[in-house]
């Protein structure tokens, strides 16, 4: 069978949201043409959705191996290269005892490859509030926000960290005050 065909087979198995057939058929169109940059393009999304990271980021890389001009295959490579950065970090931060710096710095790099990346600046904001740094955690959680709204979880971490930080002013003016009596 040829690789259009199997494509074709692909696309069918995704339209009865059957991914798992379907990336063995992509996977099959890529043996039947191995140097056809689009269908790793279209293996690595149906991977991405199935949340089969590693193997969407090699598909992704071959993808732009063979076509490395290619806008589209860019900016996926670069999301899920930002989704194994937070997946990494997620990691590093419900170890014991969590590694927060190190956590924080591949979650920086996952907002710098996806900018629009919910999670990333969320995971951020709550590893900030965690670091008592409460004005980078405030200014992450209200990204996260404008990027989701309706993501209650972030409203309450917003709310949270602005609470504290009132907080910390009350009692830093307050000491002011009495030394200046």
């Amino acid at each position: 069978m040829n690789g259009e065909a199997c494509i074709k087979k692909a696309y069918a198995f995704i339209l009865t949201s059957d991914f798992e057939q379907a990336i063995i058929w992509f996977e099959q169109a890529i043996a039947a043409e191995p140097d056809n940059a689009s269908y790793y393009h279209k293996c690595a999304i149906s991977c991405a959705r199935s949340g089969k990271w590693s193997k969407a980021y090699e598909h992704a890389r071959r993808a732009l191996e063979l076509a490395e001009d290619e806008p589209e295959y860019i900016y996926h490579f670069q999301t899920i290269e930002a989704r194994l950065q937070l997946s990494n970090a997620q990691q590093l931060l419900t170890q014991e005892p969590p590694a927060l710096e190190e956590a924080l710095l591949l979650l920086k790099q996952a907002v710098e490859l996806d900018p629009l990346c919910f999670d990333a600046f969320y995971w951020i904001a709550m590893t900030y509030a965690e670091l008592g740094q409460l004005d980078e955690a405030a200014e992450h959680a209200r990204e996260a926000i404008r990027l989701d709204p309706g993501h209650s979880a972030a409203r309450r971490l917003f709310a949270d960290v602005s609470r504290r930080r009132r907080l910390m002013r009350y009692r830093i003016n307050g000491q002011h005050r009495r030394r200046n009596r």
